[in-house]
């Protein structure tokens, strides 16, 4: 083979997709994986200097709180805009884009230590960028780690991919940022390098990487559509397919972030009275052994996946109420260790809860609305993220070993309901 011809080759790969040969296309996914890693490492590294920015800019605890809730702010308008705009436009710009956008945001964050009214735009841009990111990046990932692009590949595995990235993220940006504001110096500045490195690295790799949405024309439109919905069915809907996403995944889907949020943000600030001068440390920890633990469980989710459709987000909510039951104890006696005990085991519930749910939404979404229902699942999913705040507000009525344990027990309920509502499948 000449050079010229290998360079057409590559030269038609970005003009649509098309069947690559085995040992090639395959990397793409892995590729434009990387992007949905520095999505969830942006989220996670502010979570774990929200001590430092206290102590070191002297900020109030609600000036702090409302920073962090910034985030979501952001990242709805990021999800809702840029699933539709994937849908239309292709995923490859919207991501790249969202990129750009999640790297941006780091830059205000760094500058907000001496500029601190550039703290609020740093965390909406960091909420509108993970936001289009989550959307347009995991349609982008699945597609690329299925046909055409892979000649065999297990839908459920190439589902789950961006969500095994993003966790990776979540685990390791919280990690390394505590560990940087612990002992580096100006940590509000270089506790964002990483993810500065991450995000750009993700970029360059993703950038050659092709589009993977199927040109939208009268020729790939009509077979797509009964697929979706059954043979000789119309084209799909909102009533065909949205009833199903309202019944299998809406359920369970605030689980998906409330579990490690009251791992991560609520539980280091009920035990740390025994951790004088390592606060910051633990809090790092727990932001890497909560996600951390959602990686660890995925080959069990692929044996439970392969017996029964629900047996993932079942035994998910299970494990879930588990972790929730133990966290009632642990913040009760002030225990570190046994919260991290917690901490892994909602963490091990998100994994399995974020797994189904990917997958459920790979199964019933169109080939030209997937990007637009992955947005949907991952707004109502952070909606969880709001947990530890409701929590807050709770607890100087309730106190705080009873709003945990009231929540093991809505996890019970949740996981009951979600059987029964799909009752009648297999």
């Amino acid at each position: 083979m000449s050079a010229t011809t290998h360079h057409d080759k590559t030269r038609g790969r970005w003009r649509s997709p098309r069947p690559a040969r085995p040992g090639t296309a395959p990397r793409y996914g892995l590729r434009t994986a990387w992007v949905m890693m520095a999505s969830g490492w942006s989220a996670n590294q502010f979570s774990a200097l929200l001590g430092a920015y206290r102590s070191n800019l002297g900020l109030s605890e609600s000036t702090v709180t409302g920073l962090f809730a910034v985030y979501v702010v952001g990242l709805v308008p990021g999800l809702l805009v840029g699933g539709p705009l994937a849908d239309r436009h292709g995923r490859r710009p919207v991501a790249l884009v969202a990129l750009g956008v999640n790297l941006a945001s780091s830059v205000f964050l760094m500058v907000g230590s001496a500029a601190h009214w550039l703290l609020l735009p740093g965390r909406f841009l960091t909420g509108v960028g993970a936001g289009a990111l989550l959307a347009a990046g995991s349609a982008w990932v699945k597609e690329l780690s299925s046909p055409p692009f892979v000649a065999e590949a297990a839908p459920a595995a190439a589902a789950k991919r961006a969500g095994l990235f993003v966790s990776a993220g979540f685990a390791s940006g919280g990690l390394v940022a505590s560990m940087i504001a612990q002992w580096a110096p100006h940590p509000l500045v270089t506790a964002y390098l990483p993810h500065l490195v991450l995000a750009s690295a993700a970029g360059l790799a993703a950038l050659p990487v092709p589009e993977s949405r199927q040109p939208r024309t009268a020729a790939t439109a009509q077979p797509t559509a009964p697929a979706a919905t059954g043979p000789g069915a119309p084209a799909p809907s909102t009533s065909a397919y949205g009833r199903r996403f309202l019944r299998t995944v809406v359920p369970l889907a605030p689980w998906v972030f409330a579990a490690p949020a009251i791992g991560f943000a609520t539980l280091p600030g009920l035990v740390d009275d025994g951790l004088s001068g390592w606060q910051t440390v633990y809090a790092g920890i727990m932001t890497a052994v909560v996600p951390g633990a959602g990686l660890v469980v995925q080959p069990l989710a692929r044996r439970l996946a392969a017996r029964s459709r629900l047996a993932t987000a079942a035994i998910g909510m299970l494990v879930t109420t588990v972790g929730l039951a133990l966290a009632a104890p642990a913040a009760a006696l002030e225990q570190p260790a046994l919260a991290l005990v917690s901490g892994a085991l909602l963490g091990a519930g998100y994994g399995l809860a974020l797994t189904y749910a990917l997958t459920e939404v790979a199964a019933l979404a169109p080939p030209d609305r997937l990007a637009r229902l992955t947005a949907y699942f991952w707004t109502t999913a952070y909606i969880g993220m709001f947990t530890p705040y409701v929590i807050a507000l709770l607890s100087g009525t309730f106190g705080m070993t009873t709003l945990l344990l009231t929540g093991a027990v809505l996890a019970v309920v949740t996981c009951v309901g979600l059987l029964w509502l799909n009752r009648d499948e297999e």
